[in-house]
């Protein structure tokens, strides 16, 4: 698919996307506690202060701060912790030595979002942050976190096409193991983040991270359009691997379809024979019982 250089998005700020929904949360909070207060308001004066309308509208708001104060001012202040922990470690990312690097936050190129995309003379890396305040124990991590780095590092490498290193940084947790890895994803602090990514020797020359940077360009244009990867690889996780080769070597969507089609039907003639000859043997054992 050919992108149009000038659809480029405004690249993101770090914790963009936390960031709206804090503010979105926030204004619905006060609309919802405005709307409950003008109603009650409204309720006293029609109906006088002292009609059973006027106090249910009280009760009424009364449930609504309680509600405010136990369920969305800790989902808010969670998102703010998020957001302010992509901030710092966004700043990291952008204090890495070097002209070489480039850096995306908040990268959408399917479903969810990426936290940061660091691409250098070392490589590709998925960046995930987390401000948990620990501390942490490597092999208690949830499994959950490690199949959504592992899922963001599937993603990019079918943009880029290239091996992709996902990285969890704990933006102030103490980690008990720091850069170890589990399932295949890197666990660290913030604090050693650059001087780990800067330590790493150079795999990449400048015009592959030129490419690989403008390829993650072009998949965030596509994914806001409509037409972006997020179905492309899903169509690539049910290919058989004949077919997914020939898709990486430039082959039609058509073809590939074709012969994942083929395939099925082949199964489903091969399942189908079995339960015929199975079939068939119990209806021979059992007239050879009855003679």
């Amino acid at each position: 698919m050919s992108i149009d250089r000038g659809q480029r998005l405004t690249p993101r700020s770090p914790g963009q996307h936390a960031r709206a929904i804090v503010l979105r949360l926030r204004m619905r909070t006060l609309l919802a506690l405005g709307a409950v207060a003008i109603l009650t308001t409204i309720a006293g004066r029609a109906f006088g202060w002292r009609s059973p309308l006027f106090m249910g509208s009280e009760v009424a708001l009364l449930l609504v701060i309680l509600a405010v104060y136990r369920y969305v001012l800790p989902l808010v202040d969670r998102h703010d912790r998020g957001a302010t922990g992509e901030e710092q470690v966004g700043g990291l990312l952008e204090s890495l030595p070097g002209s070489d690097w480039r850096v995306l936050h908040d990268v959408r190129i399917g479903r969810g979002n990426v936290d940061h995309i660091a691409i250098g003379p070392p490589g590709v890396f998925t960046v995930e942050t987390k401000s948990h305040p620990g501390p942490i124990r490597v092999r208690g991590v949830h499994g959950a976190l490690l199949r959504q780095a592992q899922a963001q590092r599937s993603l990019l490498e079918a943009v880029v096409d290239m091996p992709v290193e996902p990285l969890i940084v704990f933006s102030r947790a103490w980690v008990d193991k720091p850069l170890a890895r589990r399932k295949g994803v890197r666990l660290l602090p913030a604090r050693m983040m650059v001087r780990y990514l800067a330590a790493r020797a150079a795999r990449l020359s400048g015009e592959q991270v030129a490419m690989a940077h403008s390829q993650v360009l072009d998949a965030i244009v596509a994914a806001a359009s409509g037409s972006g990867p997020g179905g492309e690889c899903a169509r690539r996780r049910r290919m058989p691997a004949g077919a997914m080769s020939r898709l990486m070597r430039g082959g039609t969507d058509r073809g590939t379809d074709e012969e994942a089609h083929g395939e099925r039907a082949r199964a489903e003639r091969g399942a189908h024979g079995e339960r015929a000859r199975d079939h068939g043997s119990g209806r021979g054992r059992g007239a050879a019982r009855r003679r």
